[in-house]
């Protein structure tokens, strides 16, 4: 059974989507989508959220417990099974995407439901030094122009169910909720992170586009058949890392010094466990490639297309995730009187940058 992935957006004041619509509405904290079964201090079972006022979020001070009118179905136990479930998804699936993450290649939204969207500035060069004997003389005294983009904010969801008789026998044979919908789910946000940083698809809303690494139109590019295909064993080691360092001198006539990660695709990762050449027997092409100065990685990305290889410099000048939400389940209302509707959602999506100029620090080989 196909699981479908929902992109809403919000944008300059505008919402396209359901999801976002509501959101935006309403201004909506997450927390008041998740109510939970629970007796009050005269044993009355009623709904309740717990609502994050600051501090710790791992601390439960930190909450404030709030009764309220939406109807729940799951206690508070079997909401943490479901984000125990997709936590673990988005460990396994996001590979590049958590690479940035673990970089510190963030940029945390502080109001995700109510940023419409998020303005950068680009700057130009401007001023010289001039050289005079008496200092008397005035510089040149142009000033620099700052240029403006807009960058769409997604909410990403998907739709699981909840069947009320699997969840009341689950409850009265003691059994733990199953969550394989939930991780279905989230899976497939997963991937489509994953898409959006390593496949060509773009996204435009708002006055804004979101681009991956192998669509911006200011990345750097050098040609694959210049070197000979990776997989093709008649490309030697030697080929493999001319191609390599031809990336990075593209980078730094960008201006662009590193560090760098080298991303490559799946029909690649064997083929850098090669040998480098048979007088170096032992040294692999992988290991080679790491002896050039500022590569700190090389990944594999599963969902990047074969024959493409990234060089990026890691910094947040030039890549960064745009993160106002990770990860959540919520709960969405019903369906009869035996199914309970849900969303896996999340609010981030990469921003790939560019200078005044268009120059940027990513070189893309294919």
């Amino acid at each position: 059974m196909e699981t479908n992935v929902y992109m809403d957006f919000i944008g300059h004041g505008n919402s396209q989507g359901e999801v976002a619509a509501q959101f935006q509405a309403n201004q909506l904290n997450p927390s008041k989508l998740r109510p939970y079964l629970a007796l009050d201090a005269e044993g009355k079972l009623g709904s309740y959220v717990s609502i994050f006022k600051g501090g710790d979020p791992k601390k439960p001070e930190s909450y404030n417990t709030v009764q309220v009118n939406t109807e729940a179905v799951l206690r508070r136990e079997e909401w943490q099974s479901l984000d125990s479930a997709i936590l673990g998804i988005a460990e396994q699936r996001l590979t590049g995407f958590n690479d940035l993450v673990n970089r510190g290649l963030v940029y945390n939204l502080g109001n995700a439901m109510g940023t419409t969207v998020l303005e950068s500035h680009t700057v130009s060069d401007a001023m010289e030094a001039e050289m005079t004997m008496d200092g008397v003389s005035r510089s040149k005294g142009d000033r620099p122009v700052f240029g403006t983009t807009y960058l769409p904010i997604p909410i990403i969801h998907v739709d699981y169910e909840i069947n009320s008789r699997v969840l009341a026998a689950s409850r009265s044979l003691g059994n733990p909720l199953d969550t394989t919908s939930a991780e279905r789910a989230a899976r497939r946000v997963a991937e489509k992170l994953e898409d959006m940083l390593f496949t060509s698809t773009t996204y435009s809303f708002g006055g804004g586009t979101i681009y991956s690494l192998v669509n911006h139109p200011s990345r750097e590019l050098v040609n694959l058949s210049t070197y000979g295909d990776w997989a093709n064993t008649a490309t030697t080691g030697v080929k493999i890392v001319e191609s390599v360092l031809a990336m990075k001198q593209a980078s730094i006539n960008n201006y662009f010094y590193g560090p760098w990660v080298l991303y490559i695709p799946t029909n690649y990762e064997t083929r850098l466990d090669n040998d480098y050449d048979a007088t170096t027997p032992g040294t692999t092409i992988r290991e080679r490639i790491m002896k050039i100065a500022g590569i700190q990685d090389i990944k594999v990305i599963d969902r990047l297309a074969s024959s493409n290889v990234l060089l990026v410099q890691t910094t947040t000048d030039v890549v960064r995730i745009v993160r106002g939400m990770g990860l959540t389940n919520v709960q969405w209302g019903a369906e009869g009187n035996f199914v309970n509707k849900y969303k896996v959602l999340t609010i981030q999506v990469p921003q790939i940058r560019a200078d005044y100029n268009n120059r940027t620090g990513i070189v893309h080989m294919a």
